[in-house]
């Protein structure tokens, strides 16, 4: 059999395996489609000098940030699902398979999802496009009667950037597989490796740098300088959160050293499994975490950004005119509200996939005696690990937003603003996680202990 009909089989015989990385591509597709869509209605016929300047801030400054999101939630995803597999891959060098052909299978399995998830894509991204422009429309900021335009830009764009986001997350991920030798993976399916690669350090460090100078520039160069201090303030929180989600898997074992006595005092035997699980499975547990930190961070930094803006007073220093603050808490608005709604969904996507997965573990427990209540409870104490692990690591990377944008806009470190914002972000995160922690462990338990070890 050659190694693209390894890949068909696979994709065949373990769809589940791939509905993470499927959903994660589509709807990156979907959100980098509707927002480049945008491009071509600013290059239709009949659209002024005003409309089209809006429309293409729009596609890039939005569209920019969820391809950034996108490339981040693809790779997370696709490493996941290789992990799944270890076991798998294992196997296929054991009976004579090269690291080459088993590479080759996993970035040919990873681009046949991508082409269907961003053909099936389209249409949904057709309508959101739609819906893009007439919120625009609406608030003021493009012109009435500009017809929308779905054309060359949006598709290329689109699938383009699906492909080659899937393609270079199955090559960084096949890298990590094919690395170690026949007996090495057999061992590795049930010891994870501890460490953190030196290339993801090194990407992790550069990001919460980038994130750390957008802070000092905010600070710096746009005291008294009104709105414009949103141009780097915006995106500390974005580029520091993606560096606190890269260390995921020290964050993930330093939230779990500190639970750790509470859970097994209050857990029981529970909690003692749920300690013991997160400690064993930190790569699993990183890659679930990821998406909380991104949706607590992104939410909360630029929520509270638009919020401190909104109290403040006119400042006479600042080089946008008044009139265009509309359109920039539009923007705001958008920008959070694709990040967020992406990361909610990726939260639970990558959490559903995670948990399923354990169907044969949550098999065998049940018949080492475990009832159906304890299993469940031990999935709910790591999805409180998680829960607290996300929710304090995307708060400090909200802080590096909120902080220096409040101390630039009002001379005051801690905004002077509602706490309800936080508390309705940090409930949103709390309950995607637990909900889709014990929904997904609820369906797998269904199936009987027997049938599920058998699998």
């Amino acid at each position: 059999m050659t190694v693209f009909g390894l890949a068909v089989r696979s994709l065949r015989h373990r769809t589940g395996g791939f509905v993470a990385s499927f959903l994660s591509m589509f709807l990156g597709a979907t959100v980098v489609m509707a927002f480049a869509a945008l491009l071509d209605t600013a290059g239709g016929s009949g659209v002024d000098d005003v409309s089209e300047e809006t429309l293409t801030t729009m596609a890039l400054v939005v569209g920019g940030w969820g391809l950034v999101i996108v490339l981040f939630a693809v790779i997370s995803t696709m490493t996941l699902s290789v992990r799944q597999r270890a076991g798998e891959m294992a196997l296929l060098k054991s009976i004579g398979a090269t690291p080459f052909q088993v590479g080759r299978m996993i970035v040919g399995e990873a681009a046949a999802v991508a082409v269907v998830a961003a053909a099936l894509a389209i249409l949904p991204a057709m309508g959101a496009g739609r819906l893009l422009l007439e919120l625009l429309q609406n608030t003021d900021q493009v012109a009435e009667g500009i017809s929308y335009g779905f054309g060359t830009a949006a598709l290329s764009i689109g699938l383009g950037v699906t492909f080659l986001a899937a393609v270079s997350g199955a090559i960084v991920t096949a890298r990590r597989a094919t690395k170690q030798r026949a007996k090495e993976a057999m061992t590795a399916v049930t010891v994870e490796q501890a460490r953190m690669s030196r290339k993801r350090v090194i990407a992790a460090i550069a990001f919460l740098a980038i994130g750390l100078n957008c802070a000092i520039l905010t600070v710096a160069l746009f005291d008294d300088k009104g709105i414009d201090a949103m141009q780097t303030a915006g995106q500390a929180s974005i580029w520091f959160s993606i560096g606190l989600a890269l260390f995921a898997p020290v964050l993930v074992r330093a939230v779990t050293a500190v639970l750790a006595g509470p859970l097994r005092l209050l857990g029981g035997i529970s909690g003692y499994l749920a300690v013991e699980n997160v400690r064993r499975r930190t790569q699993h547990m990183a890659g679930a975490l990821m998406p909380i930190i991104l949706f607590t961070g992104i939410a909360t930094g630029t929520l509270y950004m638009q919020s401190i803006e909104n109290a403040a007073p006119p400042a006479a220093g600042s080089s946008i005119p008044a009139d265009e603050a509309q359109a920039i808490e539009t923007l705001n608005f958008v920008v959070v509200g694709m990040l967020s709604v992406f990361a909610a969904i990726l939260v639970i996507n990558t959490l559903v996939a995670a948990t399923t997965y354990r169907r044969r573990e949550f098999g065998q427990q049940r018949l080492a005696g475990s009832t159906p209540p304890q299993v469940l409870s031990m999935v709910g104490m790591e999805g409180v690990v998680l829960a607290a692990a996300g929710v304090l690591f995307g708060s400090i990377g909200s802080i590096v937003t909120v902080f220096p944008y409040s101390l630039a806009r009002t001379g005051e470190l801690l905004p002077d603003t509602t706490i309800g914002i936080y508390v309705g972000i940090v409930s949103t995160a709390a309950v995607l996680t637990l909900a889709s922690c014990l929904g997904a462990a609820r369906k797998a338990i269904r199936v009987p202990a027997v049938q599920a070890v058998a699998v």
